[in-house]
């Protein structure tokens, strides 16, 4: 799924949009005759990583909303050094090919406009002797991306701390801004008044930050990872009674920490190849945490140079104690050569169904859930666009159903070809399955599995046997998305954000008055009860901060249930309130502006995406910036309270 790759990861685009170029030679200085003086006198070179820019990355970044790239102006935010390391470390290197050190120098020091900034914020943030240590005793309330195991997204009133009212009578109690970060795109896990948050951008970090005292937050430790982190935190108590926090990286690595002081206590390679990263939030399942694998191969399909495609996701098991992989199952078989792609090289295939979302475990039947993505060859697997069911014990797949089939999309290509790692064979959708799948229980008392899918479709199985109990078209989406990062449930109904409704295709008949808002749909029938219907605003001031503000205003974020409302955001910053009972809208407001932070870095919101609204003791804290595909770049933290 295009739109999950992270900000640090999306740099990769930066030279996948066009075909590799001798490195531009450097500008010469030119000499103009003064009209008076008889010296010539000279003009300034350009920088000489503006070459490589227009040759290799402009028609990307100067197109964002149409390539998916980070825009220029989110490049500038970000440190020379992120840019650099995402063209030629590690698993990025397949991108940088054709350029050369100096050219990656060139280029990242002429895109970056980040100044430096020292860490003297984190110590002058470090928590007093009393509060150093995380209280860890508590009954936690977000342990998963969807807050409990099965991926409800539900916190009651006494879980957050606060009481029926707060949630429509809200201000700004404080602002923690993160410096480097163009992408807010993690939650935090919270146990007790701790809350462990990555911020992969800033320097690879993971924070435990100490919310007990309301005005004054503190930092008690620091974790730096070795790759930029992109999961979600996930936290569990081991068999040998450590508690620890679970995060995965850029590289398809899971790091467990333990969650009293952020040592690390293994790293292992849960990704199944080279090119795998990490999306899917770890969760801790009895003895191993079970960790899923999307890739990146959809990004450097769009390179005629690499061989396409040998990539798909799938699902680890780890040894929570020693770290060492228990099981690990692809989604589909190993790909292999299936035909010339014209120039003598060989197209390989079957390829694709990465997994982006976190999954949902059913201990009573052993068993995990998890939707997956699109093909990236053809022909399309069945497992691709598929909701799946793992066995906890041993991995094996126990059942599959696919949504959309023939659904092959890579970076570069479109529904009639392009680059020689493209076809024609294709449905030409992106509408994998980003949402998390969640376990819940009808009214009347039978279990079923929900699922949002970036059609529009809101799915409803059978966990036994996959089997559709119903389903409900709200739009036909696309790939930037219908329900895009997550969804949510009550005892009644889930509550599904609308991004993008898309348009009418062929055997697909949906309403034509369907806009971008949240939908709340029966569990019993999958009847739409309620709509909330947002609309752009798109002032000069807030266009400063989300630069398409006009187009991109409907909710891609995973939204949440606190008592009686939920709580979801939007792709222009907008923060929204709404009963869950009636969908009339309790309370609104706009976080794409400028923050005063509390530990003096420069900060601002922007687009609300992903996931990041929780609740703990009585503050509703969110993440506020999103700098990918034409939205805007934030890097707050921002904690809300009650007026008092």
């Amino acid at each position: 799924m295009l739109r999950k790759l992270a900000s640090a990861a999306a740099v990769i685009a930066l030279v996948s949009c066009s075909t590799p170029a001798e490195p531009p030679a450097a500008p010469a200085q030119v000499a103009t005759a003064a009209p008076i003086a008889a010296t010539p006198v000279m003009q300034a070179s350009p920088h000489p990583g503006e070459a490589v820019y227009k040759q290799r990355c402009a028609s990307c970044h100067d197109n964002p909303e149409a390539t998916r790239a980070p825009s220029r102006a989110t490049l500038a935010r970000m440190a020379s050094g992120n840019i650099s390391n995402a063209l030629i470390a590690g698993k990025m290197i397949a991108q940088g090919v054709g350029l050369s050190s100096a050219d990656v120098s060139y280029v990242s020091d002429y895109l970056s406009e980040a100044a430096a900034v020292s860490d003297d914020w984190i110590t002058a943030m470090r928590c007093p002797a009393d509060r150093a240590t995380p209280k860890l005793t508590a009954t936690p309330t977000v342990v998963a991306f969807g807050f409990d195991q099965q991926n409800h997204r539900n916190l009651s009133y006494a879980q957050a701390g606060m009481k029926p009212g707060d949630l429509t009578n809200l201000e700004v109690a404080w602002v923690v801004a993160f410096p480097d970060a163009v992408s807010m795109r993690s939650q935090a896990a919270v146990v007790g008044n701790t809350i462990f948050l990555p911020v992969g951008e800033s320097k690879n970090r993971l924070f435990a930050f100490d919310v007990s005292d309301k005005a004054k937050p503190c930092i008690q430790w620091v974790h730096n990872g070795e790759r930029a982190f992109r999961t979600s935190t996930g936290y569990g108590v081991r068999k040998d009674g450590v508690p620890i926090v679970m995060v995965g990286d850029i590289g398809g690595w899971t790091t467990a920490m333990d969650a009293r002081n952020g040592q690390k206590l293994w790293i292992t390679k849960t990704g199944l190849f080279d090119a795998s990263t990490s999306t899917a939030t770890p969760v801790l399942v009895g003895d191993n945490v079970i960790a899923p694998s999307s890739q990146y191969e959809i990004m450097m399909a769009g390179q005629d140079h690499h061989l396409c495609c040998k990539l798909h996701g799938g699902v680890s098991a780890v040894d929570a104690v020693t770290g060492k992989i228990v099981w690990q199952t692809g989604t589909m078989e190993d790909a292999k050569p299936i035909r010339d792609r014209g120039d003598g090289q060989m197209l390989w295939g079957p390829a694709g169904a990465p997994i982006w979302n976190s999954p949902s475990i059913d201990l009573k039947r052993n068993r995990l859930y998890v939707g997956t993505g699109e093909a990236n060859s053809a022909p399309a697997h069945p497992n691709t666009d598929a909701l799946m069911s793992f066995d906890l014990t041993t991995g094996k797949i126990l059942w599959s159903h696919q949504a959309t089939a023939d659904d092959v999309f890579n970076v570069g290509c479109g529904p009639n070809g392009g680059g020689k790692n493209c076809t024609t064979n294709t449905v030409f959708r992106d509408v994998d399955f980003g949402a998390s799948t969640i376990l819940t229980t009808q009214p009347g008392g039978k279990d079923i599995l929900v699922a949002g899918q970036k059609s529009g479709t809101v799915w409803a199985l059978n966990p036994d046997d996959g089997k559709v109990v119903w389903r409900t078209d709200i739009g036909t989406g696309g790939p930037n998305g219908g329900i895009h990062w997550g969804i949510a449930v009550d005892d009644t109904h889930v509550y599904a954000p609308i991004s993008y409704p898309g348009r009418s295709i062929p055997a697909q008949t949906v309403p034509a008055d369907l806009k971008p808002g949240l939908y709340a749909v029966n569990l019993k029938d999958g009847s739409i009860d309620w709509k909330m219907e947002v609309k752009p605003d798109c002032t000069p001031e807030r266009k400063k901060f989300v630069p398409r503000c006009d187009a991109l205003f409907g909710l891609s974020g995973a939204p949440t249930v606190i008592g009686e409302y939920v709580v979801t955001g939007g792709l222009d910053g907008r923060v929204y309130v709404v009963e869950r009972k009636t969908g009339k809208l309790a309370a609104q407001w706009d976080t794409a502006r400028t923050f005063e932070s509390i530990n003096g870095i420069e900060g601002n919101g922007a687009s609300v995406d992903n996931a990041s609204i929780i609740a703990v003791n009585g503050l509703l804290l969110m993440n506020s910036g999103y700098g990918l595909f034409g939205q805007g770049a934030g890097n707050v933290m921002i904690a809300y309270k009650p007026r008092s």
